[in-house]
């Protein structure tokens, strides 16, 4: 029996990037494709099949230790990105300056896809949704290099629209203008949580 359920809904892919060197710059190049490895995009700085944890999990495991790699990509939405920067008071909002691997048209809510979704691209490439993207401060530096005075808004504008983190699960190449299918876990919502 299948545990992943067909939505039926349909993203485009209106931009991809990789990060080069994170250590140089946060932004994102403009790519035209991206190949998809099990151990990320080729080229792409947050690539490989490892990576040392950070913020996302100090619950869990010190800050540097070697965890498996779900936050290979870097996936935000067009029509979030919208509502960030008419929040921040911007015409528009670079993906590049986000450092984003991807942004896609035409799913509800993107950032708050269920963990275990997938994104299954025709060339067979399939990425799994590891988790929502919580807005940080890094972007705020290469924002405000390219619109003076407006990197500080950021953070709070992207509050609940920052996209999500995801990992390869099944190798391909995508392209700008390809389409996506969105499969999500076939279960309820986990009725266990302490109030």
């Amino acid at each position: 029996m299948p545990a992943l359920r067909d939505t039926k809904l349909v993203a485009e892919i209106t931009w991809l990037g990789v990060v080069r060197d994170r250590a140089q710059a946060l932004a994102s190049s403009p790519q035209d494709y991206l190949d998809l490895r099990f151990s990320g995009p080729e080229g792409e700085s947050h690539a490989g099949l490892t990576r040392p944890s950070c913020s996302r999990v100090t619950a869990l495991y010190p800050r540097g230790t070697p965890v498996r790699n779900t936050r290979q990509l870097a996936i935000v939405s067009d029509e979030e990105l919208s509502l960030i920067a008419q929040e921040m008071g911007l015409p528009s909002l670079d993906p590049a300056l986000l450092g984003a691997s991807m942004v896609l048209r035409g799913l509800p809510d993107l950032t708050h896809l269920p963990p275990s979704a997938r994104l299954l691209a025709d060339s067979g490439a399939c990425m799994v949704v590891d988790m929502e993207n919580r807005p940080c401060s890094l972007p705020a530096r290469p924002i405000e290099a390219a619109h003076s005075g407006f990197g500080g808004a950021f953070k709070a504008a992207a509050k609940g629209r920052r996209g999500v983190t995801a990992w390869v699960e099944a190798e391909g190449r995508v392209r700008r203008g390809d389409r996506l299918r969105l499969f999500i876990p076939d279960q309820p919502a986990w009725s266990g949580m302490p109030v």
